[in-house]
């Protein structure tokens, strides 16, 4: 194996069950994944949701990080326009502080929701937020962790505030767009792809090796995909397994949000929506055996470093078993055992 294996953590609500219980689940999946092998446990942003819990993954990851032992804990990401650069990189000391040395800070420019919540989210309404001033609050945050702000800025003083103790906050930046991939490279962090978004993003690698610059933080460029990943005994159960993802995609693209519906619900709206529509992406899925040949050839698509695996299932028990037989195949928990 040439690349790291790492996971991607939505916290879906199935049918039936409430967001408690899928943050319940959030936290047997982590342990769970930490034992296995995997190398980061990554929580993300979305916002009125009835099928993601997490709204806040800064609130997530540091139970995640207290429940866990040695994988490293992080944000899919925080989604920086909603927020202070201070205060994200204040929240993030203080994790790190909390977890030494185990925690990263992904973030995106994307709402994580639909405009009308994006709005709600800012605190001034008097206008909306331009979405061009992204490159100017990632160089503030990262200001803040490196104590490097200019001497004449305003808030030159609050680097040195930062909470102390936790070693280095691994910064990376989340993306699925030319703009992304570009800034990534001129700030000289670590990018990850949201494959799972944008199938067709190996050109994004590209761009951003093109425009990367060496930096405090990262001396050669760094990838990481984030692909749809489900892996089951046989082929067809894997596909079974992901009918509930794309029964919830399809009412998505008419508008309409859902928790996540069971397998048996799915199986009965697929039969009777044989024409619904479908959002154009990859999905690897199959035996442990196909799910390894797939993953090696996204990675290769890539020249991915890491992989990061994704998925919404309504059947917990489903989902950590797709990622236990995953870890198997990859026999990860000797490689981590041996780091």
């Amino acid at each position: 194996m040439t690349y790291r294996l790492s996971v991607l953590d939505q916290t879906p609500i199935a049918e039936g069950s409430t967001a408690a219980d899928a943050l319940a689940n959030t936290l047997d999946l982590a342990r769970a994944c930490d034992a296995l092998g995997y190398d980061r446990y990554w929580l993300a942003e979305h916002h009125a949701s009835p099928g993601l819990a997490g709204a806040a993954p800064e609130a997530l990851i540091g139970p995640v990080a207290l429940a866990t032992k040695r994988i490293r804990v992080g944000s899919g990401g925080i989604m920086l326009p909603h927020y202070s650069p201070f205060k994200v990189a204040e929240t993030f000391a203080l994790l790190s502080a909390l977890a030494p040395n185990r925690i990263d800070l992904g973030v995106g420019r994307a709402p994580g929701s639909d405009q009308r919540t994006a709005y709600a989210l800012q605190r001034d309404r008097s206008k909306r937020m331009p979405h061009d001033d992204f490159p100017n609050n990632l160089a503030e945050m990262i200001a803040y962790f490196d104590d490097a702000m200019p001497a004449d800025h305003p808030f030159a003083a609050l680097g040195s505030t930062m909470p102390t103790g936790g070693g280095e906050t691994e910064v990376w930046l989340l993306g699925s767009s030319p703009d992304s991939a570009i800034w990534a490279g001129e700030a000289g962090l670590p990018y990850c792809i949201a494959d799972f978004i944008n199938s067709s993003g190996a050109p994004l690698a590209r761009t951003y090796r093109n425009h990367f610059k060496p930096s405090a933080h990262l001396a050669k460029p760094h990838v990481m995909v984030a692909t749809w990943t489900i892996a089951a005994q046989t082929h067809a159960e894997a596909e079974r397994l992901a009918l509930p993802a794309s029964m919830m995609m399809a009412h998505l693209i008419r508008g309409e949000l859902i928790p996540v519906p069971s397998v048996e619900t799915a199986e009965r709206w697929a039969a009777a929506n044989p024409a619904a529509p479908k959002r154009d992406r990859r999905v690897t899925l199959g035996t442990p055996a196909e799910v390894h040949a797939a993953l090696d050839q996204v990675a290769a698509e890539y020249g991915a470093d890491e992989m990061m695996l994704v998925n919404i299932m309504s059947d917990h028990a489903a989902r950590r078993r797709s990622y236990e037989l995953v870890a198997a195949e990859y026999g990860l928990a000797a490689l981590a055992e041996a780091a």
